[in-house]
């Protein structure tokens, strides 16, 4: 079984939607976990358009990149776009999906907006999840 871990700065949104939709995609076949180099509460936006498609994140935790043995990780994907990825010092598979974080305190941006940016996330992990083949890592 692979062990893939998925990394953006806070855990809030990005990597908690990933963690969520890989276990759903890949079922028993892989290992998934989350985290980030500051984390933070994950996303309350998050939660709702997961829960949108049918996948329950809400009692998922936000944790420290920290925690994990990054040795133990057959794939580690960071999802960091215009702020500063978490540094993997190990030699670990590694790809870079750079997706822009849907959390916003513009306070111009509409609820429908804010959720818009969080579904687009999601579709844009699942379908960069559809192309992943875990067994050529």
């Amino acid at each position: 079984m692979k062990t893939i871990l998925f990394l953006c700065v806070a855990n809030s949104a990005r990597s908690q939607m990933a963690e969520g939709l890989a276990r759903d995609f890949f079922g028993k076949t892989a290992k998934v976990l989350s985290a980030g180099s500051a984390p933070a509460c994950v996303n309350p936006y998050a939660v709702k358009v997961m829960a949108e498609i049918g996948i329950d994140i809400s009692a998922h935790t936000s944790k420290s990149v920290d925690s994990i043995d990054l040795s133990k990780m057959d794939l580690i994907i960071t999802l960091c776009a215009d702020e500063v990825c978490p540094v993997v010092p190990v030699k670990v598979k590694r790809l870079h999906w750079p997706l822009p974080d849907p959390a916003s305190d513009d306070p111009n941006l509409t609820l429908e907006q804010l959720l818009t940016r969080f579904r687009t996330a999601r579709d844009d992990i699942l379908a960069k999840l559809r192309k992943l083949d875990i067994n050529g890592t």
